[in-house]
């Protein structure tokens, strides 16, 4: 399947071919996170502490990550507007320049986490005990950082030219490598975190190798090529104008881990920063397959609004609103009704499956509806909406989960910050859905920009 296809095809098997290989991509991406959680978690003798401890160095992985989102997921759509335009020399220029960018970007990230890294580990929940397993894993993970951001920063350009299968295989192959070498390293050699965290670093390798090999020697529409790498001021700005709502949502995610891991240490200690550790973690089974959704449909929004398509352009984003909608409550309600079961996945200890299985029912209630925000958002980036897709990202966490997470404890304790995930989801998710009812006619009968 070609980019052309994205403008002919019927629409929900289109929505069908270019979403389910990126959705089997974000799953075994979720797999990095969750084997090196489970088989950390399960070290005999200190596995609560050790997983506690990678746990607080996910918002630094999560911030290294939303560099990836802020170039490609901020370049991919312009790109496919470009080629729905016809325009297919414009879109290698900015797949070049967001190249060039990522690869700078992961090398300025390795050295000043590394300069830092202690301070920082510090500052968002670490302690004497878990500090140690934390600096130990992020010291490995950061070697991986320059393929991790080609890895993900490249695959958006591969699913905007119709081929999310190949960006599936790549994401495949990773995956299946990191479980397997998680159970080397870690069950079979007893290499702990360390083992953990080399695993992920390989398989991270071989999924951006997998990308940029496509990339390089066998793309057609939007291929890599030398002489586009060298950085234009204007193509980078008109990428960072998009790319900055997907680093907002993403990047925000550190943030909050910053306020709500030094929050818990203060108002509950270990046990309740582990225990967030493992709800986040039980989360991204809703949000990361809903981030593969997405990132499949949004070439087919971006490139017939460059064409000029209108009704399939609305045809679309019905397919986006409804999926996203069901499958978040859907799964928000299999985790209030079996929180034990979610949680026994990640840690045998007692202590903290009974406080998971106490606290995952109220920290996943704003997910019944949190699929009204992401199909916003969604429609949003894919329309080249800069403005209100980075207000809306910024809504959810800036601007409503911090201060929530900073003043309900206060008054409710270590719950009150768990409390603050639902009440943010909820409102934010209301407010979107206002603002795309009484915007989108106008954006999708304006001309394409």
């Amino acid at each position: 399947m070609n980019s052309e296809t994205l403008g002919r095809e019927r629409m929900g098997r289109l929505v069908l071919r270019m979403a389910l290989p990126t959705i089997a991509a974000q799953v075994i991406n979720l797999l990095y996170n969750i084997v090196d959680k489970v088989f950390i978690g399960h070290i005999p003798g200190i596995g609560a502490d050790c997983l506690t401890g990678v746990g607080v160095t996910s918002p630094i992985i999560i911030i290294i990550s939303a560099f990836s989102a802020f170039f490609g997921q901020g370049g991919a759509p312009i790109a496919a507007i470009e080629l729905g335009k016809g325009n297919k020399a414009n879109a290698e220029r900015i797949l070049g320049n967001c190249l060039s960018m990522l690869l700078g970007t992961a090398v300025v990230l390795m050295i000043v986490v590394a300069l830092f890294m202690r301070p920082i580990l510090f500052a968002i929940g670490a302690s004497e005990i878990t500090y140690p397993y934390a600096s130990e894993y992020l010291s490995y993970y950061l070697i991986g950082t320059i393929m991790v951001l080609l890895s993900l920063g490249l695959s958006p350009f591969v699913i905007a030219q119709g081929k999310s299968n190949i960006a599936m295989f790549a994401m495949l192959s990773g995956g299946c490598a990191n479980i397997l070498l998680d159970w080397l390293f870690v069950r079979v050699l007893n290499m702990g975190v360390k083992g953990a965290a080399i695993a992920t670093v390989i398989s991270q390798s071989i999924s951006g190798l997998w990308v940029l090999t496509y990339l390089i020697f066998f793309a057609k529409d939007i291929a890599i090529k030398r002489e586009n790498l060298k950085v234009d001021g204007k193509i980078v700005t008109r990428v960072a104008g998009l790319g900055v709502s997907p680093f907002v949502m993403m990047s925000t995610e550190s943030i909050i881990g910053f306020v709500m891991n030094s929050g818990l240490q203060t108002y509950g200690g270990e046990l309740y920063v582990g225990g967030l550790t493992i709800m986040q973690s039980v989360m991204q089974f809703i949000s990361i397959p809903l981030s593969g959704f997405t990132q499949g449909v949004t070439p087919i929004v971006s490139y017939n609004y460059g064409a000029g398509k209108r009704d399939r352009l609305i045809s679309c984003m019905k397919y986006i609103f409804i999926i996203s909608i069901s499958y978040c409550a859907t799964l928000a309600a299999a985790m209030s009704l079996f929180p034990r079961f979610f949680a026994s996945f990640f840690t045998p200890e007692l202590p903290l499956i009974d406080l998971v299985e106490k606290a995952l029912p109220v920290f996943i209630a704003g997910m019944f509806i949190f699929g009204v925000q992401r199909a916003c958002q969604t429609s949003f980036v894919a329309l080249g909406q800069a403005k209100v897709s980075l207000f809306i990202a910024l809504l959810r966490k800036v601007i409503l989960l911090v201060p929530l997470a900073i003043i309900l404890p206060r008054f409710l304790g270590a719950f009150g910050i768990y409390w603050a995930e639902p009440i943010a989801d909820t409102t934010a998710a209301t407010i979107c859905g206002i603002i795309f009812a009484c915007t989108i006619r106008k954006i999708i009968n304006s001309k394409a920009a």
